[in-house]
């Protein structure tokens, strides 16, 4: 047996040893036994928050097993801080309540928060969103809404091979994290269901997002205040309004956003594509060290923009202007079409301008002919082959 066979076959070994180990040192609490009904009728959110507090008080690592089958869940609150790490493994389908009503105005559905080592793994969560899209359509009385999973406060965070549909609000919500990793996810709601995000992450530090497809009405990944050291890599976009920094600098004393990089990743007939916004107010905000790189653009309205002038129904902002200072964002490898005559766009504030705006590399087109560029209070360096003509 030569040499590298014998370092492959011990390597081996050595996993399968590390695995029954885990497993022998593990407890699983399955929610079928705390009474979970797989039938999609019978409420099981009790059952759920019972395993919950089971595994929660294990000194030892636990795993939360849910079964094939749909298990209707109501508002559910995942508590921490424990005593290991849990793991929710999910092989089933979490279903939201059909009366959308029933999540009531708390913002969310399932919640984690406080916790420290949990892993989703698998499943599929479904959120029948309709009935509260339609509630905002109609301009009736409705609630706040529901985020689908939320994880506040948390730390060593993993979420992997998830399914969520027909979300009421975003998807997946990452708010005043560290060391979040989230891959292999899928996120669908129809193109025009109202502020469905696929994932926002907001106030966290060391969140990782990989190999993930998000097919929504809003942002495919927004990205928001207090976020630092967020990558982002082989994501699909589209239908959707694109992976927006933003919106920023609604209020005066707000956290920047610093540190990100999106790679390798497609963006198909977005509303946008590569999108940095903020509010036309004062602002002691920021964004800064932004790599876009290695992007293909399909049929997509605004493929690169930055505006700086956003203002929804001219409310609360008219002649004023931008005070979040964006900074080093570099554009290297963007390739394309545009569904609009205008393929990249520096909407910057006047009394802010964009500085250190780098484009590498840009080729797209609009219609098989030449697209257009504009420019406004933006400095910048060019290189490589620019199309659109660069008007930095």
């Amino acid at each position: 047996m030569t040499d590298q066979r014998v370092v492959s076959w011990a390597v081996t070994l050595l996993i399968a040893l590390t695995a029954l180990l885990w497993k022998a040192n593990a407890a699983t609490y399955n929610v079928i036994t705390f009474g979970a009904k797989p039938d999609g009728q019978a409420d099981s959110t009790q059952p759920f928050l019972q395993a919950w507090a089971a595994a929660c008080g294990s000194a030892q690592a636990a795993t939360i097993s849910v079964p094939r089958g749909r298990y209707l869940l109501g508002n559910a609150v995942f508590r921490g801080p424990c005593k290991n790490s849990i793991k929710f493994q999910i092989s089933g389908t979490l279903v939201a309540p059909a009366d959308y009503r029933a999540l009531g105005n708390t913002g969310y559905w399932i919640l984690f928060i406080q916790v420290n080592r949990v892993t989703v793994a698998g499943g599929s969560l479904d959120a029948k969103g309709a009935g509260f899209w339609a509630c905002r359509r109609s301009g009736s009385d409705c609630p706040v809404g529901a985020r689908s999973i939320t994880f506040n406060w948390a730390n060593d965070i993993v979420v992997s091979g998830l399914t969520s549909i027909n979300s009421q609000l975003s998807h997946l919500v990452i708010n005043s994290c560290n060391n979040v990793r989230v891959s292999n996810v899928r996120l669908i709601a129809p193109d025009q269901s109202p502020n469905t995000d696929g994932i926002h992450v907001q106030g966290s530090t060391g969140v990782t997002i990989t190999g993930s497809s998000i097919k929504t009405g809003d942002d495919c990944i927004s990205i928001g205040p207090g976020t630092k050291n967020l990558w982002m890599e082989r994501i699909t976009c589209g239908p959707g309004h694109g992976v927006s920094i933003g919106s920023l600098g609604k209020v005066l004393n707000e956290a920047g956003v610093q540190n990100v990089t999106l790679t390798n990743s497609v963006f198909s007939g977005s509303d946008n594509g590569l999108r940095i916004k903020s509010w036309a107010r004062p602002s002691n905000g920021f964004v800064t060290n932004i790599l876009y790189q290695n992007i293909v653009m399909k049929n997509v309205e605004n493929p690169i923009i930055i505006d700086q002038n956003y203002c929804p129904n001219n409310q609360g902002c008219p002649g004023q202007t931008s005070g979040v200072k964006i900074s080093q964002v570099t554009y290297r490898n963007i390739q394309g079409t545009s569904a609009t005559p205008t393929a990249m766009t520096f909407d910057c504030s006047p009394s802010n301008p964009c500085r250190g705006i780098r484009l590498e590399g840009i080729n797209l087109s609009y219609m098989n002919r030449q697209a257009q560029s504009l420019c406004s209070n933006v400095g910048g360096t060019t290189s490589g082959v620019i199309m659109p003509n660069s008007c930095l």
